[in-house]
């Protein structure tokens, strides 16, 4: 493969800082979303308390700038990393840690939420076919009453990321509706525990795209294991079986260190790292990065005797698992260890 060139030039914008300011709380944006279709943009704490209150008086959920009615708001990543750097650069726009505490209290926006308009719509308008476009897809709860509970004109939806279909937002039940790795929005546990089954009119994801931890298995080491180098997964593959034990046994015995809280979570690359134990619901892929994430510290771990001779005479490398060599030359992925930390560079 040819060798790949990495670019380290920035660029440089211009933006006038009250253009990054939200228009409730008048500060520079934190955890920055959203609103569709007006597209105006808010802080997420600001904005959730804004919709808590709108949906209280049981009105059309407006736009607290321009007064349009909104349809969809969401987190905007791209807009965030222009504000911590635009923070980083003027240190003086920081808020206090008491401040982003208490904005976050509030702050309820986790994934993508639909908001009905207070526009009725037919269940001829809402059937699910080729044509229908995702925001149309349609909800059980909106029709009829589910689990004691009925939506309303302005009840705020969600929208599952594996199948497309909408559920309420409700954040005072016990029923996990996020991927507490990710916070995407998942719907088969919140339809699950309504007692509502899949239909070709209302889609509901497998059982298996939201489930605790310790109610997990796996059988096969993820691609995203060990940065994704095929040689370190092969390696840890032998040295399991050189064990005479399984991967799930050997999964299932770091979960339980990382719920003792044996293992630095600093690397691990889920949102709540801190909170994430074997009860936590997390999706397929977030758990694919936990085992990824398990094996590292278990081949550091796992006594030099049981690495086969050829693979314990390897130097280390001196960027560690951040080497972004191993990904575009065979011949150095293999001849040196990348299940290390870096010697060198800013890691």
């Amino acid at each position: 493969m040819p060798t790949l060139e990495f670019c380290n030039n920035r660029l440089k914008i211009c933006i006038d800082l009250e253009h990054v300011k939200c228009s409730i709380c008048l500060n520079v944006w934190h955890d920055v979303v959203t609103v569709a279709p007006c597209l105006h943009n808010f802080c997420n704490g600001c904005f959730s308390e804004w919709l808590r209150r709108c949906q209280e008086r049981n009105s059309s959920v407006i736009c607290p700038q321009c007064r349009a009615v909104i349809q969809f708001v969401g987190k905007n990543h791209f807009l965030q990393n222009i504000v911590e750097d635009i923070l980083q650069a003027y240190s003086s726009l920081k808020r206090s840690m008491e401040e982003v505490a208490h904005l976050n209290s509030y702050a309820s926006i986790q994934s993508n939420l639909m908001i009905n308009s207070g526009r009725k719509r037919t269940r001829t308008n809402l059937m699910l076919d080729e044509d229908t476009e995702s925001a149309e897809l349609p909800c059980p709860q909106c029709g009829s009453g589910y689990g004691g509970f009925r939506c309303s004109q302005n009840t705020v939806h969600l929208q599952c990321q594996i199948c497309g279909g909408m559920m309420p937002s409700r954040a005072g039940i016990n029923v996990p509706q996020h991927c507490m790795g990710c916070n995407r929005a998942f719907c088969c546990a919140y339809w699950r525990a309504q007692g509502v089954t899949r239909t070709d009119s209302y889609p509901i994801c497998n059982s298996a795209s939201l489930k605790p931890v310790s109610e997990r298995s796996i059988s096969r080491i993820p691609h995203l294991a060990h940065e994704k180098n095929r040689h370190e997964q092969d390696i840890t593959e032998r040295c399991i079986r050189q064990m005479g034990r399984t991967l799930q046994d050997v999964i299932s015995e770091w979960i339980g260190r990382f719920n003792r809280r044996e293992i630095d979570r600093t690397r691990l690359g889920l949102n709540h790292a801190d909170m994430i134990n074997a009860t936590t619901n997390i999706c397929n892929e977030c758990y694919d990065k936990l085992v990824s994430f398990l094996l590292y510290w278990f081949r550091v771990a796992m006594p030099k005797h049981y690495l086969p001779e050829d693979v314990a005479k390897r130097e280390d490398c001196w960027y560690g698992y951040a080497c972004r060599t191993q990904h575009h030359n065979e011949d150095h992925a293999c001849k040196r260890n990348h299940v290390c930390r870096p010697s060198r560079g800013a890691h």
